[in-house]
């Protein structure tokens, strides 16, 4: 999302124990705390989870999903009533029940299922890095990680520096509007979906407008806060608070089951993956470009965003839901983890690669880093959830698929394209010897070809 400059700065583990410092951003409607990647990953501390207590709701922010803020009315008191035994049909009912619903002893109405709980996946793989071309000046905000057991939850935000390159004054520093807005809304997507699903009745699609509902009104109030003076600028490409969003959310179908629902949220470029053994990598998420191609095209244009996240501007937040059988791995990536490939399916080898080379997924998550860092001209952030298997059984689901990502596709690709770069040393070391050549024939053609044009040495 912005120009190359120096090479990005690895990701420093955050220590155990100890809580990132953070920016207070907006008060968003709190949520208990995601479970963490623990010693798995490694997150950059440049930002970390909001710990500061959030004020009372206003009216643009959420209280609750489908709640009203205001108060409801005292019930008017009854008089008490004795309990009656059940008629013999509403007896024959509740025996008939489904065993699998939990039933009220002192009713005959099922009792709803419990909502899933935020159970750390202890035997799961997870983690997440954020790439900063400079130190303390990095423009994506910290992915979310959030394994757990029956639920997970993956989601990067990439600041949008062009359009978002106005410098604010905070507590904290000099900061542009792009650091500022995809921290923020990160903070809000996190605490909104937090809560949201674990509900047995999450609605993707409803959670979809809660989350642009939740995020515009945080970024409009951090803007009035901001106090910015009204620039003279007048471009369509300018924005307040500007930033992108790839978000995947899963929710196991039943208890102890491999099935389970995933979606995925998203407005700008960066994306959201499904990567499994059958089928590999599958983009989830929708490239939001005004002029939009495929992935392969998306990597060789470089065409303005359609649709963002700012505070300023409308947009939308896109929603697509699939049902996915474990083993599976899902990422949300910024397009500086894949955006200087030569092709997607150079990407997928290189998830799958370092997958292969790790003795841990420490290790593959420094892998990944070191090899985005050697080519990416951007900040890079990547979230990385792995349902149904420990590292171990993932390396052994992985390898035929890695066998022939790398023989069929990639090889090929690279043999071209090594020959492309032989035939251009060959090329560039012809051009030398034409440049030569042709500076020594034009010395000795000159002296006739300029005769006339020197008298001097014309009368002589």
């Amino acid at each position: 999302m912005t120009e190359a400059a120096d090479a990005p700065v690895l990701s420093q583990p955050i220590p155990d124990g100890e809580p990132p410092t953070t920016e207070t951003p907006p008060a968003v409607p709190t949520a208990p705390a995601l479970p963490t990647a623990g010693g798995v990953g490694t997150l950059s501390t440049e930002i970390g989870l909001n710990t500061a207590a959030p004020g009372p709701a206003g009216p643009d922010q959420a209280t609750g999903f489908g709640e009203s803020a205001e108060a409801a009315e005292p019930a008017e008191p009854t008089e008490p009533v004795e309990p009656t035994e059940p008629a013999a049909d509403e007896a024959e009912e509740v025996d008939s029940a489904d065993p699998g619903m939990p039933v009220d002893a002192s009713s005959t109405r099922s009792v709803p299922p419990e909502p899933a709980q935020w159970v750390k996946d202890s035997g799961g793989v997870s983690f997440g890095f954020n790439l900063a071309k400079i130190l303390g000046r990095g423009e994506d905000a910290d992915p979310i990680v959030g394994p757990g057991r029956d639920l997970g939850l993956a989601g990067v935000f990439d600041g949008m520096g062009g359009a978002g390159g106005t410098e604010y004054a905070t507590p904290t520093g000099s900061h542009t509007g792009a650091y500022l807005g995809s921290r923020t809304a990160r903070d809000v997507v996190e605490t909104l979906m937090t809560r949201l699903l674990p509900d047995p009745g999450f609605d993707p699609v409803a959670a979809a407008a809660e989350l642009q509902r939740c995020v515009q009104a945080a970024l409009a109030s951090q803007l009035v806060e901001l106090a910015a003076p009204r620039s003279g600028l007048r471009s369509t490409l300018l924005r307040a608070l500007p930033t992108t969003m790839a978000l995947v959310a899963l929710r196991r179908k039943e208890a102890d089951s491999t099935g389970w629902a995933c979606s995925a949220f998203w407005a700008g470029d960066s994306r959201g993956y499904l990567l499994d053994p059958q089928h590999g990598l599958q983009q989830i998420t929708v490239d939001d470009l005004r002029d939009p191609g495929d992935a392969l095209a998306n990597l060789r244009q470089d065409s303005v965003l359609s649709n963002a996240v700012s505070a300023d501007r409308a947009f939308e937040i896109g929603c697509a839901t699939m049902n996915v059988t474990a083993p599976f791995l899902v990422l949300a990536a910024t397009d500086g983890c894949f955006g200087y490939l030569p092709t997607p399916m150079h990407f997928e080898r290189l998830l799958l690669q370092t997958l292969q080379q790790a003795a841990d997924a420490p290790q593959w998550s420094a892998a990944l880093q070191t090899q985005i860092a050697a080519v990416t001209g951007d900040d890079a952030a990547l979230a990385v959830i792995g349902v149904g298997a420990d590292f171990a059984d993932l390396q052994q689901a992985f390898q035929s698929r890695t066998a022939l990502v790398t023989q069929r596709w990639v090889q090929p690709l690279d043999v071209l394209s090594d020959e492309i770069e032989l035939q251009q040393e060959t090329l560039d070391a012809l051009r030398e010897r034409q440049r030569r050549s042709t500076e020594d024939f034009w010395g000795q053609y000159r002296t006739d070809y300029e005769h006339h044009l020197r008298p001097s040495e014309a009368k002589a």
